[in-house]
């Protein structure tokens, strides 16, 4: 029966709290994984002796969001850095001598079957299948599996120990056939000591707790009486309990992740970043698991997953403020200087520093390159004419950060690096990027009856782009249809304000993504009365010939472009004003975007990130009943 601490017990659960505070000051956006963790974690804390296997935690989620660091302080605030080993598994060769789990949790002292953490991290790099579903052939590390399956790792103690064995016998033979032939032996060399090497590797194959110094005085001849001990015993051949270990699995998923790819969009709001993320569940977890691993694999990360979501607006506010905060206190700490910051600065940071799906990495890189490196400049100045305040602010229309020094005034010229990239978009281009995504906006508040989320023709980009970025939309018959329109009215509305010899070639991804939609609607959905047999069947026995279809899909086509047209022509005022405004501005929010519709008669709603635009199917269910 396991002994209860009642007393140990709640000591640790102080731990957990404490550890809970601490994280939650040093974390911005992941309160509810926090919470999430320690909750799952408690038992294993608190009572390891009941645990019969290990604790599997998963933390998925894109770059930059704390995965990583989340484990170590965690560690830390658990007093567990020397029962930790964080561990990159991976496919591709590299220098590492260690070929399998179990030598890395001996090599950690990790093997004596106490309490202890490991983090398995960026486990996606460890897929055993390829990007077609093909196993992928491995050699190192396959007693991963074996740990996740029931924390037990088989031993290979037995040929180990039957090597010292033999070398032992070995050299005792030599021995004897020197001393027949008369040659002189020293002491030493008859009943020679461990050496390093060998008392480690003694001391981890049974199990020994005698301290590694403490074994460099063992002989051969001792040597050899331990090993004969424990082979009698034979618990040297039991596989190793790790059942009181705690597993965590972190990585980067991008097939459930779809957006981690945009690593470069630094003007897509973050909260609609946010509201994807929020959308995914285990079972997307799960099926993106089982794109870089085999059925059973899967079933080994456990149910345990928990999901980080990008992180908000608001999240990067804070977080820029907490790093002035933070320089504001260093700087009267060291220098004795109060350091005003004026809320411009964090403007000037946010727009420069957040990349959304990047986490918080390039705002701090933002803050070193924006304030720190500038702020040495004025210490000096004030050092030097012993002042002890520095107000500094940003003029954004002139671009110059500036200093107030006791009576003195700073300037600094200074652009944002993606400010710059920004304004280096030509007019005229986004001139026409502007009605472009204008004839997009319009389609989308004409068909869906909302305004989109965002809309831009000025993007921090090498080139000069622009987006409408619209409500996730359930797929219908109907909505299907939409959305080609939507797609095909930026290179259309473009024709109708310039003039088709104007038109640009923006439009190829528009139509090349409304064509796909077509091809699925007739081919692969049975959509289209007069196709109801599947042409997208890729497997020789089932292919078809899809040039059937191509006559009807041309014509379909053919006629939404039409629809399309008449579309924008009976919201051509719209179109225009709107387009103005955009090129104007460079970016237009939902409440902007909705009340130029409504000036002409077009009223649309505003509906937050994350909002299905899904047809109400439960009530006309009901009207059925």
């Amino acid at each position: 029966m396991v002994q209860i601490d009642l007393k140990l017990i709640e000591q640790k659960k102080q731990t957990i709290e404490s550890a809970r505070t601490f994280l939650k000051a040093q974390f911005i956006g992941i309160d509810n994984i926090i919470d999430d963790l320690l909750d799952y974690i408690q038992i294993w804390y608190l009572m390891p002796d009941i645990l019969t296997r290990p604790v599997i935690v998963n933390l998925w989620g894109m770059t930059g969001v704390g995965k990583t660091d989340l484990v170590r302080k965690l560690v830390k605030c658990l007093d567990y850095q020397d029962r930790f080993a964080e561990v990159e598994l991976s496919n591709v060769d590299n220098t590492s001598w260690e070929n399998s789990v179990a030598s890395i949790m001996e090599n950690h002292g990790l093997a004596d079957e106490k309490p202890s953490i490991i983090l398995f991290d960026e486990i996606q790099r460890f897929n055993t299948l390829d990007s077609d579903g093909a196993p992928i052939a491995q050699t190192k590390y396959m007693d991963f599996w074996e740990l996740l399956s029931d924390g037990r790792l088989s031993k290979k103690s037995k040929e180990d120990l039957d090597y010292y064995l033999f070398n032992f016998l070995a050299r005792r033979k030599e021995q004897a056939r020197r001393k027949a032939k008369g040659e002189e032996i020293e002491a030493n060399d008859e009943n020679p000591l461990l050496s390093l090497w060998e008392a480690r590797e003694l001391q981890k194959m049974l199990g020994l707790q005698t301290p590694l110094d403490d074994m460099t005085d063992i002989t051969e001849g001792e040597m050899i009486d331990l090993i004969v001990q424990a082979k009698k015993k034979k618990k040297i051949y039991e596989p190793i309990d790790y059942s009181k270990t705690l597993i965590l699995i972190s990585g980067n998923l991008d097939e459930a992740f779809s957006m981690s790819g945009e690593t470069s969009e630094a003007d897509i709001d973050a909260d609609i970043f946010h509201a994807f993320t929020k959308k995914i569940t285990l079972v997307d977890i799960k099926n993106s698991l089982s794109r870089k691993f085999r059925p059973e694999q899967v079933a080994r990360f456990g149910n345990i997953h928990l999901i980080y979501n990008s992180l908000r607006k608001e999240d990067f506010e804070k977080l820029i403020r907490k790093e002035i905060e933070r320089i504001i206190k260093s700087t009267q700490e060291r220098l004795e200087i109060t350091l005003t910051i004026d809320e411009s600065i964090n403007e000037l940071v946010y727009r420069n520093g957040v990349f959304p799906v990047q986490g918080v990495r390039p705002v701090f890189s933002s803050i070193i390159d924006i304030l720190e490196a500038n702020l040495s400049k004025f210490f000096y100045t004030a050092l030097m004419g012993g002042h002890k305040n520095i107000s500094v602010s940003y003029d954004h229309p002139h671009s110059k950060i500036l200093a107030t020094i006791g009576k003195d005034k700073i300037e600094i010229p200074y652009v944002g690096r993606i400010d710059k990239i920004r304004e280096d978009n030509v007019q005229d281009t986004v001139a026409s990027i502007s009605v472009h995504e204008c004839g997009h906006a319009v389609a989308y508040m004409v068909l869906m009856g909302l305004a989109p989320l965002q809309l831009k023709s000025k993007v921090a980009s090498s080139y000069a782009g622009g987006f409408t970025f619209p409500h996730q939309i359930h797929e219908t018959k109907e909505n299907l249809v939409k959305k080609i329109k939507i797609y095909l009215a930026g290179g259309i509305a473009e024709e109708m304000i310039f003039g088709k010899q104007h038109a640009s070639i923006g439009r190829s991804h528009d139509r090349e993504t409304a064509t796909q939609f077509a091809l699925d609607f007739v081919r692969r959905y049975g959509f289209d009365d007069e196709f109801q047999a599947t042409y997208t069947m890729d497997a020789y026995p089932y292919m078809m010939d899809k040039s059937i279809t191509d006559t009807d899909v041309e014509k379909m086509m053919t006629r939404l472009v039409s629809e399309t047209k008449e579309l924008l022509s009976n919201h051509i005022g719209l179109l225009r004003n709107l387009s103005v405004e955009l090129s104007l501005k460079g970016t237009m929010s939902p409440t902007e975007i909705a009340q130029s519709a409504k000036k002409y008669n077009l009223n649309v709603l505003m509906k937050e990130e994350g909002f299905l635009i899904i047809a109400d199917f439960e009530k006309k269910l009901q009207e059925l009943a």
